[in-house]
């Protein structure tokens, strides 16, 4: 072994060993979905346990008993049939306990699967939405999320692991009872093949470690390969063959490096197999001899034989289950860091309500930000303001900073400098969760669930899901009530494709739906990104007729590509380099004859 494989040997069992400590806080995870399974599953394996040294002592009072009515040509006494009885009692208590172990497994497996699903969707929904946009926390988000199901394994063999321990030790007393020395040569024959398997499920867990970025190439390459929205472009762009190719030398590398190390696996475990079995023989060979010798009887020599099969067995089991244990151990740690992480953006104690009615609005103060790893500046030293009853729209090239405007005012993202102020308070003191309830936004990338028209319209305000005149008045302001009222089943019809009965939706009509989730919430700021990306100019035109009723005395900002909605505004702030460039209304902004007069002929004389 070179020195280079030398340290990796070490720092891989540095790596389990420190790893087991992820074992203590996931027991506590699995006693919180099922105290009572955990408990009823310990005592019966206890049980179990014992069972395999009592059938071998019953056992070879059998034995023992007809080779001595053998040997003295005589009946065998009537107990003999009870000790027979109790072999049989013993028989059918080993099955019977070892099915109710595997009832309470089962049991446990969904208790633990539901529990740990609901804790990690809960946690994620806390957590600050730019660690969506990382990622590295992508990748321990899509660890953690195999983990909390794929690691039921390492919980159930911590239970088999209890009663492997059990029956060792009731299995080495009696052979140690009849010579130390068996024992020790067991153990020393199966501990090479310990070692050399934990050290390939070190190995095993390393390469799945570096393998997720490209599993997760993998995934979304087989996503678009075969989904329905990509399937147009894949046909007219002849796509198909370039993704399939890509996929394949992708999922080339995964499986040759897989292949290496699986080989490897089989000659180094086959070769430790072989030790193990020597050390098993040599016991075996003993006790025959001693038994040859007329030391031992023909029912200790049966005794001693199954013990010492059973002992070398479960000494391997032991270590396997113990390395298996501590090896995924490992794989719980981005698990447990999951769920360490924590979200910058939270309520301070005591913090305040968000102001009912808001008076002043929102005053934005030298405000700065740039995404966590990016030294550009995305907002620099920004100020504006938005007052009560004002409707305000955003307009300026890609990547100037809209969104990210509408997210600082929101606080899904807090600014790097300076600060934001909702009636001359600053917005980190203020509940967060009051805060966006006197907010109501619906982002270009608004999402379009496959659940029924009512509960696509219900979640913008979850309180009111049920009802039914709200979701209708809310669907009437939209003008989604016209697309619902197309629907088979109205409000109870299912929207998209993914479930039976489901009816997809235009662009623009699942934007309607989207809007009357704005409208459904009765809050004090209102916020549409790209309000009408999808429309056509009808019923953008129907949308923008309304919109100034509907937002009477409210804070409407708004973000569109589209003229003919800004010139609606109040005022109109046109953004670039991450600051204001103009501000004022249309016809203000017109009569200067800068950027956003520029922008507009612009768009204009397409339609002339």
């Amino acid at each position: 072994m070179t020195v280079q494989e030398q340290q990796g040997f070490r720092s891989g069992w540095q790596q389990r060993m420190k790893a087991l400590r992820n074992v203590p806080p996931v027991l506590k995870i699995v006693w919180h979905s099922g105290g009572v399974v955990v408990s009823l599953g310990v005592l019966f394996r206890v049980f179990a346990s014992v069972l395999p040294i009592a059938l071998l002592a019953v056992s070879k009072l059998i034995i023992d008993g007809i080779v001595a009515a053998i040997t003295h040509h005589q009946p065998v006494p009537a107990k003999f049939w009870w000790i027979v009885a109790l072999e049989f009692g013993l028989a059918v208590l080993t099955n019977v306990i070892a099915r109710i172990i595997d009832y309470l497994d089962s049991l446990l497996a969904d208790n633990y699967t539901r529990y740990v699903s609901i804790e990690v969707m809960r946690h994620a929904a806390e957590l600050d939405l730019i660690a969506y946009e990382d990622p590295v926390y992508y990748d321990r988000l899509e660890r953690a999320r195999v983990q909390a199901t794929d690691r039921l394994g390492m919980i159930q063999s911590i239970g088999r692991l209890i009663q492997q321990v059990i029956t060792t030790i009731s299995l080495s007393a009696s052979i140690i009872y009849f010579s130390p020395w068996l024992l020790l040569v067991l153990v020393a024959g199966v501990v090479p093949a310990f070692l050399g398997e934990t050290h390939f499920a070190f190995l095993g867990y390393t390469k799945n470690f570096r393998q997720t970025p490209v599993r997760r190439q993998l995934d979304y390459l087989r996503l678009i390969g075969g989904s329905r929205e990509a399937a147009k472009e894949l046909k007219l762009f002849g796509l198909s063959k370039f993704f399939t190719d890509r996929f394949t030398v992708l999922s080339d590398g995964i499986h040759h490096e897989n292949v290496a190390l699986s080989r490897q696996r089989l000659i180094a475990g086959t070769l430790l197999s072989i030790i193990s079995s020597i050390g098993y023989y040599a016991a075996y060979v003993y006790v025959i001899w001693r038994t040859v010798a007329g030391a031992l009887s023909i029912g200790t020599l049966y005794f001693l034989s199954g013990a010492i099969l059973q002992a070398s067995s479960n000494i391997q089991q032991i270590f396997s289950t113990l390395s298996g244990v501590a090896d995924q151990a490992l794989f719980l740690t981005d698990l447990l860091e999951f769920f360490e992480m924590r979200p910058a953006i939270q309520s301070k104690p005591g913090a305040l309500p968000a102001p009912r009615p808001i008076v002043q609005g929102f005053e934005f103060c030298n405000v700065s930000f740039r995404y966590p790893g990016s030294s550009r500046l995305i907002l620099n030293q920004l100020n504006f303001t938005l007052r009560p009853g004002e409707r305000v729209a955003l307009i300026g090239e890609n990547g100037e900073g809209k969104t990210t405007i509408v997210k600082l005012m929101t606080r899904l993202y807090d600014p790097v400098e300076g600060q934001i102020l909702l009636d001359g308070t600053d917005l980190r003191e203020y509940d967060l969760e009051d805060l966006h309830r006197q907010s109501s936004v619906i982002f270009q990338d608004f999402m379009r669930y496959e659940m029924t028209a009512a509960e696509n319209i219900g979640v913008g305000q979850i309180q009111d899901i049920q009802r039914a005149d709200l979701l209708q008045l809310a669907a009437a302001k939209s003008h989604a009530d016209q697309v619902i009222a197309k629907l088979a089943l109205g409000y109870d019809q299912m929207l998209g494709r993914r479930f039976d009965g489901g009816v997809d939706l235009s662009g623009g009509e699942w934007q309607k739906i989207a809007l009357a989730r704005a409208y459904l919430r009765d809050a004090q700021l209102l916020i549409l990104d790209e309000p009408t990306a999808a429309l056509d100019a009808r019923s953008e035109f129907e949308v923008f007729e309304s919109f100034a009723e509907l937002t009477a005395g409210k804070m409407a900002l708004f973000i569109s590509h589209r003229f003919s909605t800004v010139r609606t505004a109040d005022r109109i702030i046109v953004l670039s380099g991450g600051r204001i460039s103009e501000e004022g209304d249309h016809d203000a902004l017109m009569s200067r004859q800068g950027r956003y007069a520029e922008m507009f002929e612009l768009q204009a004389s397409s339609y002339r």
